[in-house]
């Protein structure tokens, strides 16, 4: 896997530390350092990607190689100290593992981490793919240590998903990175005045970074077929759209390709060079149309009158990710050729599976309580990021506003504000609890806020695929520590009502938000229940077809996927059921029976 061949290339280089938060698709670099790491690194999922870059700052200020990790998303979060760690400048070699999702495929957004690096002045890597991924993650940290400068790597979901066969260093051949270790000095305390010196510093070296990249063999162009030489086209291209160009190469003919691994800083005399004589280039690239803005402003700056294509002239698609088959038929139609026939073009289509909270989620069970204790009453409901985003779907519906990690709160804090008779809740789950959540209650007690704060603790980050968390009582590393108490953290803030109860529990669950909700000020709901991925049912629900008078309450109520209707009854799906006895304590002639929650 691409994320696997980039933690074995980092650890090939000798990291002595790496850190971050999950988000897909970045998440399987840090488990693989985890599982693969000696003795010489250090690794941990940090409480947010700030802290995260915080802590990668530190260990580069001592000398060491720090590998950080995070999403597109994540590195809003930690912008704050990796702009000032630009203007600073680092010792030891800082690579930040940004991992974009054009689709997007799980993300809410499809930024370009490539225009992040030119507003940030920082240096970026682009792999094409796992093989290239692996050896530009060591480049990285070497270019980061010779210009002490963070460097970004920037995989897209392709790469870091995809697979390949990857040649890679045994364990004996890892370099060993010695640590200096922190040494007193006036550069690593930003002033305005050592900022102004230090963005000239940066301007000059991302100049000269230019030329360096120019003859780097990370950039190249690939020569034209001889018979089509008289056409004048070339295509630039970078990242996993290079892939694509390359296979539709194959079919289509050879022309000249410009691959840019580095879009900033721009190898721009490379691309001057590929420029020359040709009449019209395609740009081939995801999201942001990057490289095309670099090439019409080269264009223009030396005067040469090539025609650049691309997604500002609608000859590529402005969103979503590229494709094969999309990449071939574009370079087809700028060819004037007809697209290659093949027989897989049709395959047939895909069934639609909308994603849906699982079978005995207890965040439904949390959802629909909160459902039944505030029906009738004027409400908003905040939701987050995480799989309980899935409750905005039929028939649940309690998701009504969704903006980023922690937002819920400031969101629902807003509503009250400006809406007194309105009851306002705001979802978070326990990892996002400790991300990003603390700032929104401190500052909702303070500025003497009412709202309902609901954390759904099923004891795991769920949706990232099940990392530990402070709430959790294990690191990284494999130690056991202290759980980090969710009701003491509240409570030291100054939020007095705070009521933990099992949402399985329905008609406790009901009664206890009942209450809360009640209450003045800030006050909280914790949904203590653990992810039914975590553990193996017990045992599952059953429907009694001789008592079931098919009202399909359990199916219109909770929309579980292990419910369906079959000849006039209500059916479950024994290979779905996690037997959380939900549908069998809302059905009102008791035709559900079995199951057993966990404790």
């Amino acid at each position: 896997m691409g994320n696997e061949a980039i933690a074995l290339g980092a650890l090939a280089a000798g990291v002595n530390l790496v850190c971050g938060y999950p988000g897909t698709p970045s998440t399987e670099v840090l488990e693989t350092v985890a599982r693969r790491r000696g003795e010489n690194t250090y690794v941990e999922w940090s409480v947010n990607e700030k802290v995260a870059m915080e802590l990668a700052g530190g260990a580069a200020y001592s000398g060491a190689r720090a590998l950080v990790t995070m999403k597109q998303m994540g590195l809003n979060v930690a912008s704050d100290p990796l702009m000032c760690l630009e203007y600073i400048g680092v010792k030891g070699g800082l690579v930040v593992l940004v991992a974009d999702d054009p689709g997007p495929i799980s993300s809410q957004t499809e930024q370009d981490t490539r225009t992040f690096a030119a507003f940030s002045k920082v240096p970026l890597l682009d792999p094409s793919s796992a093989e290239e991924a692996y050896s530009m993650v060591q480049e990285a940290f070497e270019l980061s240590e010779k210009y002490g400068t963070p460097v970004f790597l920037r995989p897209t979901t392709r790469v870091s998903h995809g697979y390949a066969s990857v040649s890679v260093k045994d364990p004996e051949e890892y370099a060993v990175h010695p640590v200096e270790g922190f040494v007193k000095d006036s550069r690593w305390v930003i002033f305005p005045k050592l900022s102004f010196a230090n963005h000239r510093k940066i301007e000059e070296r991302n100049a000269a970074l230019q030329d360096v990249f120019s003859a780097s063999p990370l950039n190249r162009t690939e020569p034209e077929d001889p018979l089509l030489s008289g056409l004048r086209r070339g295509v630039a291209a970078g990242g996993f759209s290079y892939t694509y160009v390359m296979e539709a190469r194959r079919k289509l003919g050879a022309l000249r390709v410009l691959k840019v691994s580095t879009p900033f800083p721009f190898p721009e005399k490379l691309a001057v060079e590929f420029l020359s004589g040709l009449d019209e280039v395609l740009c081939v690239e995801e999201l942001d149309p990057y490289i095309e803005r670099e090439l019409v402003y080269i264009c223009g700056k030396y005067g040469l009158k090539t025609r650049i294509l691309g997604k500002m002239t609608g000859h590529m698609p402005r969103s979503g990710e590229n494709s094969r088959d999309g990449v071939t038929a574009a370079l087809a139609a700028f060819m004037h050729l007809p697209v290659p026939h093949e027989e897989a073009d049709n395959p047939p289509p895909l069934p639609v599976r909308p994603p849906v909270l699982c079978a005995g989620c207890p965040h439904r069970a949390s959802f629909y309580a909160v459902k039944q204790a505030m029906k009738g009453r004027k409400t908003i409901f905040c939701g987050d990021i995480g799989c309980y985003t899935l409750g905005n779907a039929m028939p649940l519906d309690m998701v009504d506003t969704c903006l980023c990690m922690g937002a819920g709160l400031g969101i629902a804090q807003a509503v009250n504000h400006l809406e007194n008779d309105r009851s306002c809740f705001a979802f978070v789950g326990d990892s996002t609890f400790f991300a990003s959540a603390l700032p929104g209650v401190v500052n909702a007690v303070y500025n003497q806020a009412e709202f309902t704060l609901v954390v759904l603790d099923n004891s795991t980050t769920a949706m990232t695929g099940h990392q530990p968390h402070p709430g959790t009582g294990r690191t990284m590393m494999g130690d056991v520590v202290e759980k980090v108490s969710i009701e003491s953290v509240l409570r030291g803030i100054g939020v007095t009502a705070v009521e933990t109860v099992d949402p399985l529990n329905h008609a406790l669950a009901v009664e206890t938000v009942r209450k809360i909700a009640d209450l003045p000020g800030v006050k909280a709901v914790i949904f203590r229940s653990p992810c039914v991925a975590l553990f193996r049912a017990p045992a599952q629900a059953a429907v009694d077809p001789g008592k079931c008078i098919g009202c399909k309450k359990c199916i219109r109520e909770i929309g579980c996927p292990a419910l369906s209707f079959r000849d006039g009854k209500a059916v479950i799906d024994p290979a779905q059921c996690n037997g959380c006895t939900l549908c069998a304590q809302l059905c009102p002639v008791g035709a559900i029976s079995g199951g057993e929650p966990h404790a």
